[in-house]
């Protein structure tokens, strides 16, 4: 019998999450472990990562390593790796942490956008090259996943610095995957628009705003969050073996309008 549909299993696998135990992170950890991923989590919650890792590994049987540190902070991350699993290679990482600091453009301290640009783009790049090198040397194809943002492609109305890394997300995503398809390496991002995390909670409390976001919105709604995990799956799949350095927006067609 002649077949075309690929695995989006991950059985075998090992993924690196960070920011791995809230909103996106925490739905992207539960969705690889139930398609069979190996975990490493990276979170600055002792607590939060415990209890997701025992969630993880009751429901689904997963081995799950932990890793509490902020992510500004790469090279323990790193080292960490290196002490608890030195014969894994990662197959897959998540670049997912990352902050917001809703400032007007004139009101950007210096402090705000050293913060912002070390947590969004630092460790994104940093532990990209990282698994990239573990890929490299063992000969092993691998996916490199970034969460950048409909901030990243289009305009919005405050938060330059934080669009500003999330592009710059979108621009390192097509050059590592220029420079590491040799090594059978896909790099690519998702472009999330809004959806229930801590960053947009405060946000999509205004009745007024989330009518705005809507109205914006081809589907007409805020994203829920297992319609983010689904892409995600598909990235780190074998599904998207000949997809690479692209930006998947998910958004319900947000960025045909802009805002």
């Amino acid at each position: 019998m002649e077949t075309y549909l690929p695995s989006f299993k991950l059985d075998g696998k090992t993924a690196l999450i960070t920011g791995a135990t809230k909103g996106i992170g925490r739905a992207i950890s539960i969705a690889y472990a139930e398609a069979g991923a190996n975990l490493i989590l990276v979170a600055r919650s002792e607590d939060d990562l415990n209890s997701l890792k025992s969630q993880l590994e009751a429901d689904f049987g997963s081995e799950v390593s932990i890793i509490n540190e902020s992510v500004n902070n790469h090279k323990n991350i790193i080292d960490q790796i290196n002490h608890q699993l030195p014969e894994t290679t990662i197959n897959v990482l998540v670049n997912n942490a990352g902050m917001n600091i809703r400032s007007e453009a004139l009101n950007v301290s210096e402090e705000e956008w050293s913060q912002i640009i070390d947590t969004n783009m630092k460790s994104a790049f940093f532990l990209s090259q990282y698994v990239a090198k573990q890929l490299k040397n063992s000969n092993q194809p691998g996916k490199i996943i970034s969460i950048s943002s409909v901030a990243g492609q289009t305009g919005l109305r405050t938060g330059v610095v934080y669009g500003m890394t999330k592009a710059a997300l979108i621009q390192m995503t097509k050059t590592l995957a220029i420079e590491w398809g040799k090594y059978g390496i896909c790099v690519n991002a998702i472009g999330p628009w809004y959806f229930p995390t801590a960053l947009t909670e405060k946000l999509l409390q205004n009745e007024g705003y989330v009518k705005e976001i809507e109205d914006r919105t081809p589907l007409g709604r805020v994203g829920e969050l297992n319609e983010i995990a689904g892409p995600a799956v598909f990235l780190a799949s074998d599904a998207s073996n000949y997809v690479s350095g692209q930006t998947l927006m998910v958004d319900g067609g947000m960025t045909i309008y802009g805002f």
